[in-house]
């Protein structure tokens, strides 16, 4: 099944105006800038731990993905919500050639892809913590 079919909420917002989007990707923006605060957390307590487990190979897995997360994701993440947001100034400007069923359909691709985003980071944080709690 469609992850935007099952949730009622994504599908209202998406007929919604175009306010309403923009308040949307601007949460999007300070989630992100949450998820940001959370992998500085998990890699200071990575380091911590560090030190009593040198060479052990789940630690060092796990900073790779958080490296990976932190630098491609959230940056790529970040940088299709701010061209999303110019498109959206580009509408309002009434700029020849442009749509807003454009920028809803722009919309929907990155609010899947938040919420698969999400439901990644979520199993990661899972395993962050059950590491740490087995050292």
């Amino acid at each position: 099944m469609d992850k935007l079919n099952s949730n009622p909420k994504a599908h209202y917002l998406l007929g919604a105006g175009l306010d309403v989007l923009h308040f949307e990707s601007r949460e999007w923006l300070d989630t992100i800038d949450f998820y940001k605060d959370e992998v500085r957390f998990f890699e200071d307590l990575l380091k911590k731990k560090e030190a009593s487990k040198n060479n052990n190979p789940d630690y060092e897995r796990m900073l790779k993905n958080l490296d990976k997360i932190h630098k491609d994701l959230f940056e790529d993440l970040e940088e299709s919500i701010i061209e999303h947001e110019q498109l959206l100034s580009r509408i309002e400007l009434a700029e020849k050639g442009l749509s807003d069923n454009e920028y809803r359909k722009k919309h929907q691709q990155i609010q899947l892809r938040m919420n698969t985003f999400t439901n990644d980071f979520k199993v990661f944080k899972r395993i962050v913590f059950d590491y740490s709690k087995g050292l």
